[in-house]
This record gives C-alpha cells, structure tokens and sequence, in this order.
C-alpha cells in the first residue's frame, strides 16, 4: 500500500485528488495539508511514501516546501500543477530543480473527455515515483572529476566531424537537462535537439525554465526552421519532430511511437538518415524505451552515442534500456556531458588532421 499525502490549498481541488488517488487500491491517502508549514508536519508525522504538491499556495509556497522536505525528510513529490501559463509551469520546473521527480497537468473534472485519461497519469505518476531512493539534496559537497577527452576516450582515429547533438529524456529528465545545458558555452559550435516527454501544454514554460541557467539560445522547434549552431530547439506538444538533409527542422502529426508523440526514436532515426557519423546522441534518465533501438542504430552508423548512469537517473527505463542493448559509447552523471558534447564538438573534427 502506497501511502499518499495530498498537499493542494484548494479544498474541492484537493477532496478531488483525494478521490482519484483513493480509488486506486494500491494507494492509500494517509493525510492532507492546505500549505507548506501543514505539509512540513504531515510528513514528518505521516512519513508518506510520494507527496502530490501544489505550487501556488498562502504562506510557504510549494517551490519553498519542496526545497525543506528534501532538505529534512527527503520523500518523493509530484508537482500537480493548475495552470499552463509559461511563468508559472517554470517555477513547477523549478521545483524539480528543488528535489520533486515529476510535473503533472491536474487531471481534468469528472465528465470531462479527458478525465479517465489524465487521473490514470497522475495514479500512475504517483506509483511510479514510489519506487524512487531519493536523497537529501543539501549540502552538495561532492566534486566531480573532469570529463574524459575524445583521446582519452578511444576517438582519436576517428575522421568524422560533429555537425549535430541530439538528446532524449523522460521521467527525471528536465532537471539533468538542466545541469546539461547550464554547463554549455555559448559558442558551442553545433545545435543541440532535445525531444523531452512531457504532458501537453508545459512545452513553452519548460523552455522558459531552462533558458533562466542556459547560456544557449532556447526555442521550441518550428517547421522549416533551420537548426543553428549553439542553438537548442526543444520539440513542441503532439509533433514528431525530424531533421532534413539542409539541417531543416520538420515537424509531422505522424501517429504516436512508443505511444509518445513527440518521440525519441522519431527524431533518432532522422539524424542516422541525414548525419550518420557525424552526430553526438544520448538517453536520459526516463521510463520505457524510447530511443534505445535507434541510439544503437546512431551507434552502428559510427555516431557518439551516451546513456546517463543508474546512480543519477530518477528511472533508469530508457538509458538502461541503451545500455543493455549496447548501445551507448559512454555511460555518464549529468554534470559530464556537456563537457563530453563540448570536447567532441570542438575536437573530433580536428582529429583526422592531427592523426
């Protein structure tokens, strides 16, 4: 039994919660809180196994609260969000970026054509993020060693240059995109793709979240854009986004794989048809396997490929996924890759004139 508390300043808001996730036999709701002071309390009297939270609540807001229960009592929590406007989404994201695992849509009202659908998501979310070990998020005293080289990582033979990046991500991933993207150097010489899972409507105030710690230039990809060098373009809500021979961006309403649209392997299959070679792509922390056929189709054609580590991914679905099929060059937390994508998009171009 999953024990849940709801944490929502709206009383019909949260008597609504309470009803969906009770009617789950697996879940039980073991107390409720109208702020973050009430919600400090409930968990260290209740010590829940998964947190629902709200954002905008009187007081301690849910952004501030998330940061202390992690600090305290670190638990697993869902962002259940009540708006779609861009400012607002990003400070869920931001939250993410406190400790929380996951930013849901709430689910629609009783009677509404999408319902049953969004209260499966957020029964589902919530058992998911049960399984989750997180830990206590400060201090952070831990330093990393520097990122390998392309020498030191057995590339130094080879002829082919980087002429694009390409990333995919789910459960957990807006946070390593984050420590990703805030690493990278604005003159970072290719553009960067990013296919994140993500409910629909949060695209543009994820986008916003990142471009506050991101030296790139942030955009939702638009159809015929082209992709610039040192330029992310994150694919929008219900597209499968591609990349054409021109580096043109291309966005279809093809049916759903994996049943994600946008998905990974959409996006992987198009940069293995058009770069080949000469393209960097990897796996983020996420459930299911999104991308991993692909990644090692990317890897047979002689492209870079990369999976984040098990110790740093909230699920290890998708990068484990890559990594057992043999997929992935190079296993890696966060905090090295974009020193990874930096050294093999400045060097690997160089190496043919250097062997």
């Amino acid at each position: 039994m999953i024990k849940v508390l709801v944490v929502e300043d709206s009383p019909v808001v949260r008597e609504f919660l309470v009803h969906i996730l009770g009617s789950d036999p697996g879940i039980r709701v073991v107390g409720t809180a109208s702020d973050g002071e009430q919600a400090l309390e409930a968990v260290r009297l209740e010590r829940p196994d998964v947190i629902t939270m709200d954002i905008h609540m009187p007081g301690l807001d849910g952004l501030e609260a998330t940061r202390r229960i992690m600090e305290t009592h670190p638990t697993p929590i869902v962002i259940v969000s009540g708006s779609e406007k861009s400012g607002e989404v990003a400070t869920a994201f931001s939250a993410m970026e406190a400790g929380a695992l996951a930013v849901l849509p709430r689910p629609r009202g009783i009677g509404h054509p999408e319902h049953e659908a969004t209260a499966k998501e957020l029964v589902q979310t919530v058992k998911l993020m049960s399984e989750v070990k997180v830990i206590r998020r400060w201090p952070r005293a831990r330093h990393d060693t520097p990122a390998p080289r392309p020498a030191e990582m057995g590339f130094a033979n080879e002829p082919a240059i980087v002429r694009i990046v390409a990333i995919g991500a789910s459960t957990g991933g807006p946070p390593a995109l984050q420590t990703i993207l805030a690493a990278m150097p604005e003159d970072f010489p290719v553009p960067l793709l990013i296919v994140q899972h993500m409910a629909a409507g949060f695209v543009g105030g994820f986008v916003e979240w990142l471009a506050q710690s991101s030296s790139l230039p942030l955009h939702i990809a638009t159809h015929g854009a082209l992709a610039l060098p040192g330029h992310a373009y994150v694919a929008p809500d219900e597209h499968q986004m591609k990349v054409e021979r021109g580096g043109r961006l291309a966005l279809y309403r093809d049916e759903p794989e994996n049943v994600l649209r946008a998905a990974v392997s959409y996006l992987f299959r198009s940069i293995a048809e058009v770069y080949g070679c000469d393209a960097v792509a990897g796996l983020l922390t996420g459930m299911g396997r999104d991308g991993a056929e692909e990644l090692r189709l990317l890897k047979d054609k002689g492209a870079v490929t990369f999976a984040q580590d098990k110790g740093s991914s909230v699920v290890h679905g998708m990068p484990g996924e890559a990594i057992r099929l043999d997929a992935a060059m190079l296993v890696l937390p966060p905090g090295k890759i974009a020193a990874v994508l930096t050294n093999l998009a400045n060097h690997r171009g160089k190496l043919e004139r250097n062997s």
